[in-house]
């Protein structure tokens, strides 16, 4: 029987090629950029929190956090699951384990994202966890926010 447990694991020179190779479902690719652009605006950027999502062994998907103490506005940057572990529950799995993560954070008490608004998209997904829209549209984006 397989391992199922959804974990968040740090990216390492380990397990990067296994997250690059991760891919959507190519009528999905207008919704999340692909995971080398997003490790490297990562490695760019001073205060990204990123993490593989894995199924027990196995990594099935990506997720990318601005995560600044500093100013303790957390934003989900980019989440994704591969095509080939999509409708398993893993994506909800592992946004509880984001969301324990963000109470644990200075200020985590809300955490924003943003999804293209097209059907086919994410916002059903977001929707269903409980986020809600804030009214604001950043470069075609709608922004959502989750009270935690």
């Amino acid at each position: 029987m397989t391992d199922n447990t959804i974990t968040l694991r740090e990216v390492t020179d380990e397990n990067v090629q296994a997250v690059i190779d991760l891919q959507v479902a190519p009528d999905q690719t207008n919704f999340v950029a692909p995971n080398v652009k997003s490790l490297a605006q990562a490695f760019a950027a001073t205060k990204a929190w990123v993490r593989a999502i894995y199924a027990g062994d196995e990594p099935v998907g990506f997720a990318m956090l601005s995560d600044d103490d500093e100013k303790p506005r957390y934003y989900l940057w980019r989440f994704m699951i591969d095509h080939r572990h999509q409708h398993q529950g893993y994506g909800k799995r592992a946004m509880a384990l984001i969301h324990d993560y963000v109470r644990t954070r200075p200020g985590g008490d809300r955490i924003y994202l943003s999804y293209v608004p097209e059907p086919g998209g994410p916002e059903g997904f977001y929707k269903s966890l409980g986020y809600e829209d804030t009214g604001r549209v950043h470069g075609g984006e709608v922004e959502a926010v989750l009270e935690l």
